[in-house]
């Protein structure tokens, strides 16, 4: 078990002024990827609103960071992106909704969020290799001269150098804005790199109601067939299976919505789909983490959970994270920890009732590393806890209850070197790229 401190670098709280005494700021470790050497690199956001003080000069932002942990959790690298530089013009590193982290083979950094935003970064975190984005209202098109050239909402990659994407459509049903509808896969071989996106090969969609589509809603790289995906050139739709694979009315599954699909192996995918969601609340409704080969073929799905003993729509905890190096899956919400062997049988449940397990209602599971750990991220402390998940499932609760008796005594050793205020921890350590 290691655990360590997702900190700000303490000349970039200087200069904006951040005083962690008060409540105006916030903090929140989105997503992260381990590397096949055993660092890792951790996505979170920083802001503070903006409910300015003549007095103090106090001044809102919002920044998106990106830190390199060495396997010990020291802080290698730290990049700062913000939503506008200076003078209100936009960054070049588009931002959307749902931003998550992913490596490709040569180690360059894909950052991706909604409706369709990508970008390359340097190993380092000191460059932008490349970058395509998606506007997700009509009017912002063209903002700061950057048009709308989207690769994907999503990207995740398979041991063999695939990428599982996310894409998004337009002008489906009546709404007006981009829609997550697509499930696609990339060949074998394909390389995203600067100045080439590849093929995306459509497996499945959701909504197939895109008769308002016109040429200008068709994306080149993503492809059923021979052509891009358009109107009635798409694959078939996983919501008309859904009522026999995880039971429920069609009606049950209207406005269902897609989450970030993840491999269990090159051919093998887990894609979590949710029904909609409730203002008065959506304890109980349906959802089902569905099993998809790379030929569009439903093979099953994840098993063992109830939709209300057992429902992610507390809290709406709705990612699944997966280890395709061993073929597992393991999901986290306020009920409890789940994994999965690549069948969809649930092998491990540890139930947050249980007192060894209860700390984890404060943790969110972030990503499966290459060597087989789990990251879980505290929420209110911003601490990242690398829990080894053993060979066998069965044995995955003694460690996660090990790892947990140990949270206490790593934390107060990071709290004696950092000092944190406010759970706000500040060093000065590493490079810091402003990109």
């Amino acid at each position: 078990m290691t655990l360590f401190p997702i900190t700000v670098p303490s000349s970039l709280a200087a200069s904006l002024g951040l005083d962690p005494t008060n409540d105006e700021w916030g903090q929140e470790i989105r997503h992260a990827v381990g590397t096949e050497a055993g660092d890792t690199y951790v996505l979170s956001g920083l802001w503070r609103h903006d409910r300015r003080r003549a007095e103090d000069g106090g001044q809102g932002f919002v920044l998106q960071l990106i830190t390199r942990h060495t396997p010990d959790g020291e802080t290698a690298a730290t990049a700062v992106i913000p939503y506008e530089v200076p003078g209100g013009t936009r960054s070049v590193i588009s931002w959307g909704d749902e931003s998550r982290l992913a490596l490709l083979p040569d180690g360059t950094l894909v950052l991706s969020s909604r409706p369709g935003n990508t970008h390359l970064l340097a190993p380092g975190l000191d460059r932008l290799l490349a970058g395509w984005r998606m506007s997700t209202y009509s009017w912002t098109k063209d903002e700061g001269g950057l048009p709308d050239d989207p690769f994907a909402a999503s990207v995740a990659v398979t041991p063999g150098g695939r990428l599982l994407c996310l894409a998004t459509e337009t002008s489906l049903e009546n709404w007006g804005v981009p829609i997550a509808n697509l499930v696609a896969v990339t060949d074998p071989g394909a390389v995203l790199a600067p100045g080439h996106k590849p093929v995306l090969r459509a497996l499945t969609t959701l909504s197939t109601s895109a008769d308002r589509q016109s040429e200008e809603d068709a994306r080149p790289h993503v492809r059923h067939g021979d052509a891009p995906v358009l109107r009635d050139n798409r694959p078939p739709s996983l919501l008309e299976q859904l009522p026999g694979l995880a039971g429920g009315t069609a009606y049950d599954w209207n406005r269902a919505f897609l989450r970030r699909p993840a491999p269990l192996s090159d051919e093998l995918y887990v894609v979590p789909v949710y029904g909609r969601t409730y203002r008065s609340g959506s304890r109980g409704q349906r959802f089902a983490f569905t099993l998809l080969d790379d030929r569009g073929t439903v093979r099953g799905r994840l098993d063992g959970m109830d939709r209300y003993q057992d429902s992610p729509y507390t809290g709406h905890l709705f990612d699944l994270t997966t280890d395709p190096h061993r073929g597992r899956a393991f999901h986290l919400n306020r009920y409890g920890l789940y994994a999965w062997t690549a069948d969809g049988a649930l092998r491990a449940k540890l139930p947050t009732t249980e007192a060894p397990f209860k700390a984890l209602t404060h943790f969110s599971l972030l990503a499966a590393t290459p060597a087989g750990e789990l990251l879980l991220a505290h929420r209110k402390q911003h601490l990242l806890l690398r829990v080894p998940a053993p060979a066998d499932l069965a044995d995955l609760p003694a460690a996660v209850a090990e790892a947990l008796a140990g949270l206490a005594k790593g934390r107060n050793a990071a709290k004696r070197r950092h000092a944190p205020e406010n759970w706000l921890w500040s060093e000065e350590a590493g490079a810091v790229h402003h990109l």
